[in-house]
């Protein structure tokens, strides 16, 4: 009776999901009644899409079958699976209809209002057509969902991409997913109810039962798939029809597998015990589960170890917001199966946290080219002394946006390109260059301040709220770890409260430290690497860090530091203080032999003199932006020539002609 095991490794897709690809909003006031939410947080949503996503962050080689919409949350989606490594080239884009919306509420932690918006949506519109005999050989499982179970079109998909993987020895998975209120069985407004017995799709599932090797289902999802709400008796009906193995989600008492006849207890099947954690909520706990149990089956594990992914993977998730962005990496899910005595609040563990901030999919930043203007009393002096109005001030940032933009295309650089940008005079240009793919910092510090002050007051959190995602905390802080207590209390409250408020929002942080009152340059490094010790022992992990060029021999202790402390950091980047172009071009060949060194962050030294020039009426915009992008070039070219002097240089002599 036993199913057969996986294929070999030898394809290229270990999965591939058929069902649900959706945008889930979910409420961001816990407790309150889905009528007076007032806010909601967009993530990807579909149990299937869940789980190509939840496959893809713990490994797998996934891909998803499905339809959105030719429309923006289309593409939401499609880049959400994308960026986390799943392969999307068999979802279409229909253009006739819209992409799929479920709106959800948490009430306590099994109580979770939902609506689904789902009348003609995209994914509900797969057809036969839409399944690719080649790509399905491809693979070595397919993953189905029984919602695309419920309506004749997407049905007919399913059953052609079944046949094609039992004529290619693909292996078959089912997660029985019932929803009644998609098999029209309840009011549209009641889609939180998870069981309603019906003849006719407990006939309907056992139609298609025997065409899977794998049926995943929790007790109640068992019930309508053997038309019974005992659970053996349901099981032996499903036995009646299926080889498959059987794996039934027990929920806090983790899971039970049958791959053979029906037991006559439940608990005399091999069952797999679960962590116990406190439930946020538990939506998105079985495609976790799933998400889970696939990535230990294909990869080669035992049931025992597949099951034990599967438990902790659902126990992670109900802890958190959401379900796809909770996914656990692999590097989350090792760390919470081997602390001794479990992990009862996962959502609140410092160090399960900073894993899921740091080893889940982001974007690589290997070598970082940043062209820092977010200064503001800076760009206010030079209007003062060019005898300009501050007004001015917003137009010009936005053309040293140009300028960025025109060095970016000129030379190539795409994936290298950075900015620091002010929100007080640099608005237009933030708006300007956010959705170019760049890198963008932003200031929250009172300039010169110290100790630490930010510009909108202690509630830092409240203004992370607008920011995009893609934004990264910027943070000076003139840090001495040798100041007098009650300053040094204040600096560091300060900071804490930045590294808290980054977490909450998910917006990385970046931390220039810039010891006060050194009189040489090793009395710097040395108050730098202290100020640096300092932080990371009052638990602050900051995905960057910027620093002044330290000394060829000072980059040693720097590395050591970000290994033991953060191997997941960033990296460093070097800022400029003015300094000329010379002195910035021998600290980058300091730093030549530095494993964390990722670039510069160089403002005035590129700025100042066309930005004063231009303030004064002396050149006009296409002159500022032509020296901006002269001056910022040949910062590239020092760095190329000095830190990365091995890497091939794009940038000549006359490129910006």
């Amino acid at each position: 009776m036993r199913s057969p095991l996986p294929r070999d490794t030898s394809r290229p897709i270990d999965v591939a999901c058929l069902g649900r690809l959706a945008v889930d909003l979910y409420a961001q006031q816990i407790g309150a009644r889905l009528e007076d939410v007032t806010s909601f947080a967009k993530y990807l949503g579909g149990s299937s899409a869940n789980v190509a996503f939840g496959t893809a962050r713990l490994g797998l080689r996934s891909a998803m079958l499905s339809r959105v919409g030719a429309d923006q949350m289309g593409t939401f989606l499609l880049e959400t699976l994308a960026n986390e490594g799943c392969d999307v080239s068999q979802v279409k884009a229909d253009p006739e209809r819209l992409t799929a919306l479920a709106i959800l509420g948490i009430k306590d932690s099994t109580r979770f209002p939902l609506l689904f918006y789902r009348e003609n949506c995209a994914d509900m519109a797969l057809q036969p057509g839409d399944i690719d005999e080649s790509f399905i050989t491809r693979c070595r499982a397919l993953a189905i969902t029984g919602t695309h179970l419920s309506q004749p079109g997407v049905l007919a998909a399913s059953q052609r991409a079944l046949e094609l993987a039992r004529k290619h020895d693909v292996r078959t998975v089912l997660d029985i997913d019932y929803r009644p209120v998609l098999w029209g069985l309840t009011g549209r407004g009641e889609g939180e109810q998870r069981f309603v017995a019906a003849e006719h799709v407990t006939k309907d599932l056992q139609a298609i039962l025997p065409a899977f090797d794998l049926i995943v289902g929790t007790e109640e999802e068992f019930h309508i798939a053997g038309g019974s709400e005992d659970l053996l008796t349901a099981l032996r009906a499903v036995r009646a029809v299926s080889a498959a193995t059987l794996i039934v989600k027990r929920g806090p008492l983790g899971c039970s597998v049958v791959e053979g006849p029906i037991p006559a207890a439940i608990d005399d099947a091999p069952t797999y015990r679960g962590a116990r954690v406190e439930v946020l909520n538990v939506l998105g706990a079985g495609d976790a589960f799933l998400s889970g149990f696939l990535a230990g089956w294909l990869g080669g594990e035992t049931v025992e170890r597949a099951c034990a992914w599967a438990n902790a993977s659902g126990a992670i998730v109900v802890s958190r917001h959401a379900c796809a962005p909770a996914m656990p990496s692999r590097a989350e899910l090792d760390t919470f199966l081997s602390r001794e005595g479990g992990i009862a609040r996962p959502d609140l563990d410092a160090e399960l946290s900073h894993l899921h901030r740091t080893t889940v999919p982001r974007k690589a930043w290997n070598e970082l080219y940043v062209f820092a203007f977010d200064h503001r009393t800076p760009f206010f002096e030079l209007a003062r002394e060019a005898g300009a109005d501050e007004s001015h001030l917003p137009k010009l940032k936005t053309l040293l946006v140009e300028a960025v933009a025109a060095t970016e295309k000129a030379n190539n650089l795409k994936g290298h390109i950075g900015l620091l940008i002010d929100d007080r005079y640099g608005q237009d240009a933030l708006n300007a260059a956010t959705g170019r793919g760049w890198w963008i910092g932003r200031p929250v510090e009172v300039p010169g301040s110290n100790p630490l002050e930010f510009e909108r007051g202690r509630s830092i959190g409240s203004q992370l709220v607008s920011w995009p995602r893609e934004h990264v905390i910027k943070c000076l802080v003139q840090f001495d770890p040798d100041a007098e207590p009650l300053h040094r209390v204040e600096q560091e409250t300060q900071l804490l409260a930045l590294y808290d408020a980054a977490k909450l929002s998910g917006h990385e942080l970046l931390l220039e430290v810039i010891p006060p009152g050194c009189t040489s340059h090793a009395q710097r490094d040395e108050r730098v690497l202290r100020s640096m010790k300092r932080i990371y022992n009052l638990g602050i992990r900051p995905d960057w860090w910027k620093l002044c060029p330290p000394r060829h021999e000072a980059w040693a202790a720097i590395d050591a530091l970000i290994a033991e402390r953060d191997p997941f950091c960033r990296g460093v980047l070097l800022l400029g203080l003015n300094a000329p172009a010379e002195s910035l071009a021998a600290g980058f060949a300091e730093a030549a032999s530095s494993s964390t060194c990722r670039g510069f962050a160089v403002g005035r030294t590129l700025f100042s003199e066309p930005a004063k020039a231009w303030l004064a009426g002396q050149i006009d915009d296409a002159a500022l932006i032509a020296q901006a992008r002269t001056a910022f070039e040949a910062m590239i070219r020092a760095w190329r020539q000095g830190a990365r002097h091995d890497t091939p240089n794009p940038i000549t002599e006359g490129a910006t002609a």
